[in-house]
């Protein structure tokens, strides 16, 4: 079964919740492997829904997975938020644009109605409407919400103590909304967190299963489907770059041998599928959206 953005994992509903989607960069402004001459043989499958065949760049949507259990509502990410001081992206930078927010409610939910906000990690365009800034200062977006943080994540943005967690993460502590975790921390028999480290400290994916249908959304632990048949190109946001490529590796091959629904999280719509075998590494297999 499945509705709109959405699928249902046995009891579960998931659906992406979507703020934007572009060509977004240039291959090799990111992957430092992905010269056009290593991308030659790929184009026929990454034009055009993966890559613009007009700039040659990558294209990634910025969304959230949006989890309905019979228990809970929860959030997997929150995107990248309005009004935050990103200065390293111009296009993140004092956003207005209310299109998640939008979606959100479009797909029936109030912000009231949130149970827990899991984050896979603090990036900007991963938790940024965690909080919305209201009468002058930044406060949970979800006031009824536990936010999940892992603890080695939290340290980690803690001591870098950048705009990113003043705005978006800090506040979620001051509030005592916080709820620091273990990386295989487990909510219920539905929803449990998973360690992937590499893109960042305490990178986490999180798994979901109902009635043995199972998927898990793998936040940044791969950003495109390039990687799939090179798990071993590592982004320029990888913190770790070599445990990154190993982390990606032994997810992709796990996935490909349990057959589970992956989420990604930067995937081209529809984003879901399936992880397959194609040689000494592997393909990705969109579901229909």
């Amino acid at each position: 079964m499945q509705h709109g953005m959405g699928r249902m994992i046995g009891d579960i509903a998931v659906e992406r919740i979507m703020e934007y989607e572009a060509p977004f960069f240039v291959p090799h402004e990111v992957f430092r492997e992905a010269t056009p001459e290593a991308l030659a043989p790929h184009r026929h499958w990454l034009e055009p829904n993966a890559m613009d065949p007009e700039t040659g760049k990558l294209i990634l949507p910025f969304q959230s997975y949006l989890v309905r259990t019979k228990h809970h509502t929860i959030l997997i990410d929150t995107c990248i938020g309005c009004g935050k001081n990103i200065t390293h992206r111009p296009e993140w930078f004092q956003r207005t644009d209310q299109t998640w927010l939008n979606n959100l409610r479009a797909a029936g939910i109030e912000a009231e109605a949130i149970d827990y906000v899991f984050c896979t990690h603090l990036h900007a365009d991963h938790c940024g409407w965690n909080t919305s800034f209201v009468d002058g200062r930044w406060v949970p977006t979800f006031p009824n919400a536990k936010y999940v943080f892992s603890k080695i994540e939290y340290a980690a943005a803690e001591a870098r103590n950048d705009i990113i967690f003043r705005e978006s993460a800090l506040p979620i502590m001051e509030a005592g909304q916080a709820q620091l975790v273990e990386t295989d921390f487990a909510l219920d028999d539905n929803v449990w967190l998973q360690s992937t480290p590499g893109h960042t400290a305490g990178h986490v994916a999180v798994n979901l299963a109902s009635n043995g249908h199972s998927a898990v959304m793998c936040g940044d632990l791969i950003h495109s489907p390039i990687q799939c048949v090179h798990p071993e190109w590592s982004p320029k946001f990888d913190l770790d770059k070599p445990l990154a490529a190993e982390t990606r590796r032994n997810f992709l091959a796990s996935n490909a041998e349990s057959g589970q629904l992956v989420l990604t999280a930067h995937f081209p719509s529809p984003s879901m599928g399936h992880v397959v075998v194609e040689g000494d590494a592997f393909q990705f297999k969109y579901v229909d959206d």
